[in-house]
């Protein structure tokens, strides 16, 4: 009996470990906003890309905001197809025994695009450069690090988050 496939973006998952799963969104949004990086998978014309960018989760709009050159690669994917797929991880080291690690991991699916707002930009950046420098005030970030040039020289991308899913392995 042939199988009928079905297209991917179709199919439902499950977690196969839901002994694993972080099913508080609270905790999710704890994760993804503490750790410095996370990693993009996008994809044009079947040719895929993974990048590793700094970003700053806003709580407000419910997006990740992260800063790239104006032109290249990343810009190039995104404007082509912006589904994107995003991971935050923390790596919480071997078990020594166990063959195993502890870990927190965050996935995310959303739509990314390119902010053309001077305001909503200065608000990415003022929120970046915040988590970036702790104790930096937003009045300290505009003045210090968010100037004309900055408008000019840098693209900012948001992603709006559509799903979150988060699995971890903790010490017992």
């Amino acid at each position: 009996m042939p199988l009928t496939a079905v297209p991917l973006a179709m199919k439902k998952y499950h977690m196969r470990r839901a002994d694993k799963e972080i099913r508080n969104k609270r905790e999710l949004l704890r994760l993804v906003s503490r750790r410095p990086f996370v990693t993009i998978a996008m994809c044009a014309k079947d040719d895929p890309y993974l990048v590793t960018v700094n970003h700053v989760y806003d709580a407000r709009s419910n997006c990740l905001y992260f800063h790239s050159a104006n032109r290249g690669k990343k810009s190039d994917y995104l404007e082509a197809n912006p589904r994107v797929y995003a991971q935050v991880v923390e790596d919480r080291g071997y078990v020594k025994g166990q063959c195993s690690y502890d870990y927190y991991t965050v996935n995310m699916t959303g739509k990314a695009s390119r902010v053309d707002s001077v305001a909503e930009k200065r608000r990415a950046l003022t929120l970046l450069m915040k988590k970036l420098e702790p104790g930096l005030s937003a009045d300290d970030a505009r003045k210090k690090f968010i100037d004309e040039s900055s408008f000019r020289e840098v693209s900012i991308y948001r992603i709006d988050i559509t799903s979150m899913t988060g699995k971890a392995r903790v010490p017992e």
